[in-house]
């Protein structure tokens, strides 16, 4: 009786986890924060989060080289991201705008899922940033009544959006450039009652969300540790030195370093492959958030920080190498060149 041995390439092992799974799932994660953005920013909350989502999805079905690739969940991921960053009151057609420039020149114009070097969701919000810095920090008050829209998400394109209802600073840009500066108390940051972007606000529905990935396997831990390990030790040293005026534990709690730490340092796409190269790039953000929000012109730098390791990671891939099995570390150098 012979036997028939079938010869294929490797890999020979895989995982039951594939591309489309492991994007639902991270979606899925989001929907307590969308949720809690709903509750505390009314429909204002709904139309930024679903303009912002049409722009992905219209620009990876237009110019995706695959026609089904808007089926694989990569493009709602950013949409969702991309709205998440956004404040309640901004005008819909510069969050579809955001979304058709991050999904167009953050991810299809490097070759499409898994070619990007920058997050696509923070290269839209960072094109917002600069095209359009007043809208995008402007931050309404919260009104009366939950089914009263917020800012001026109706302004027609390319129109100077005039908001009536009354702003409102966030935690942060209020401890830095308020006239009555004041530390927002844990509280209200880790269940969500402040001001800010529409997922930034509630601390606990996102890290709910974190460990729920995390305890999937569909992100590497190593990083948000890293990240808000040196975030808080870097505070902590320059608020003891005296040349910072934020605590430590604000400093995790507040702003978007929750979701910049749980979501969006932790693509797989655009963070590194080795553990040890997690820790530097998680430990790097943390210090550039720290240094930004301390001595930067805006309050905020989690953005910026992720960006700009991004464009790191590289270097840290090939710093960190692990070494080849059976081979010294002379010969690893040597392979590396």
């Amino acid at each position: 009786m012979s036997t028939k041995v079938k010869i294929t390439a490797s890999p020979h092992v895989r995982s039951a986890d594939s591309t489309i799974k492991i994007m639902w799932s991270v979606v899925i994660s989001l929907v307590p924060v969308v949720a809690a953005s709903i509750y505390f920013f009314g429909p204002s909350a709904i139309l930024v989060l679903l303009a912002s989502i049409a722009g992905c999805l219209l620009t990876e079905r237009m110019f995706g080289s695959n026609p089904g690739s808007v089926a694989d969940g990569s493009a709602m991921i950013t949409g969702l991201l991309l709205g998440l960053t956004l404040p309640p009151g901004f005008p819909l057609w510069m969050a579809f705008l955001g979304g058709v420039f991050g999904m167009g020149f953050g991810k299809l114009i490097y070759g499409g899922l898994g070619q990007n070097i920058f997050n696509p969701a923070l290269v839209g919000r960072a094109f917002l940033q600069a095209a359009f810095p007043v809208a995008i920090t402007t931050w309404p008050a919260r009104t009366e009544h939950w089914w009263t829209l917020q800012g001026d998400n109706l302004a027609l394109p390319f129109m100077s959006p005039v908001v009536d209802a009354a702003t409102a600073a966030t935690p942060l840009g209020n401890l830095k450039f308020g006239d009555n500066p004041v530390i927002t108390p844990l509280y209200d940051l880790f269940i969500g009652t402040t001001g800010g972007s529409l997922g930034e606000t509630s601390t606990l529905f996102i890290i709910l969300g974190g460990l729920y990935l995390a305890w999937r396997g569909h992100l590497n831990w190593h990083i948000p540790a890293s990240m808000l390990a040196s975030t808080f030790a870097f505070a902590g040293i320059f608020y003891v030195a005296g040349v910072s005026q934020f605590p430590p534990v604000f400093m995790l709690f507040s702003g978007g370093m929750m979701l910049g730490a749980w979501y969006m340092a932790t693509d797989m796409v655009t963070s590194p492959l080795s553990t040890k190269g997690c820790w530097v790039f998680g430990a790097g953000i943390g210090f550039l958030v720290v240094i930004i929000r301390v001595w930067g012109g805006l309050p905020e730098g989690v953005m910026y920080a992720i960006l700009l390791m991004n464009a790191m990671v590289p270097f840290i891939n090939r710093a960190t190498q692990p070494r080849l099995f059976g081979t010294s570390g002379k010969k690893k150098k040597e392979a590396a060149k």
